[in-house]
């Protein structure tokens, strides 16, 4: 069964590397408010850029576009370590797959914020384990990079 699957998919990487790249990129909207309304105000006590709850939830609503794209990419490293094992993809599996650490603690409590119209967390963390929260975050763009260096091998 998985001889099928991976015969399948070899067959057409072009389009899944392509569909998972375009869904990974959306992660850009998230990381912009991520450094201008998060980051920044944590740094400098008011946000670069401030936006409404629409547009909150908006990016919410992205966040979640990450889960595909989680798998997508991580099937690319994974089809890449079929064929022996590669420190780069085994490393950029591990930076992509920390996504999931974070993923719903922080696109949950901006739903729910946002829906609730709570001024508060729901659950206190120290401000350390929210550093890495946002650090883990931002270990997608090397990935997103070397995606886009695969995209653009496949297309030739």
């Amino acid at each position: 069964m998985w001889n099928t699957f991976w015969a399948w998919y070899e067959r057409h990487y072009a389009l899944s590397v392509g569909i998972s790249l375009g869904l990974f990129l959306l992660q850009i909207l998230h990381l912009v408010w991520l450094s201008g309304a998060v980051v920044w105000f944590k740094l400098f006590g008011a946000p670069l850029f401030a936006f409404g709850d629409t547009f909150n939830l908006m990016v919410a609503v992205v966040d979640y576009t990450e889960i595909p794209a989680l798998i997508g990419i991580s099937l690319i490293y994974i089809n890449e370590l079929r064929g022996g094992f590669k420190f780069e993809s085994a490393f950029y599996l591990f930076l992509l797959n920390t996504q999931w650490l974070h993923l719903f603690w922080i696109t949950d409590e901006v739903v729910v914020e946002t829906l609730t119209a709570h001024t508060h967390s729901l659950v206190v963390f120290p401000a350390a384990l929210a550093w890495v929260a946002i650090l883990i975050d931002y270990a997608e763009v090397p990935v997103m990079f070397d995606t886009i260096r695969k995209f653009f091998r496949t297309s030739k």
